[in-house]
């Protein structure tokens, strides 16, 4: 099966031996994003709503990269430092996806790269 490398600079690079994305076929398997400016390399102030909303960003872009939009996520898996912002994550999260809801497994991390509060990955069906 084929397999591409998928990298855009509208999202950070990778900080370690892993790529943004890859696809397979027509799934996007995309590495975590964490809310971490693509220019920068800095973790964004702000808290866990800045955080997510920049992680949900950098996702986004990985996935239009790859010829895609949110309507071609299937699933995503979030890794939470703090289960107790869940709601908040959880408001953040549905307004950013609208009426298109992927499948989603959230988790507690102990420690995120980079300290950061979030982190975010996906997978995509891009046919």
């Amino acid at each position: 099966m084929d397999q591409k490398v998928v990298d855009t600079p509208d999202a950070p690079a990778a900080i370690g031996p892993y790529v943004q994305g890859r696809m397979v076929g027509p799934f996007l398997f995309s590495s975590g994003q964490i809310g971490m400016d693509p220019k920068s390399g800095e973790v964004v102030a702000g808290g866990i709503e800045a955080q997510t909303r920049l992680a949900l960003s950098n996702l986004a872009a990985v996935v239009r990269q790859a010829g895609g939009d949110l309507s071609n996520i299937v699933k995503t898996t979030v890794f939470v430092k703090d289960i107790g912002h869940f709601g908040r994550i959880n408001e953040i999260y549905a307004d950013f996806f609208g009426g298109h809801k992927p499948a989603r497994s959230l988790v507690e991390a102990a420690r995120l790269p980079k300290d950061a509060l979030i982190e975010i990955e996906c997978i995509a069906h891009i046919g």
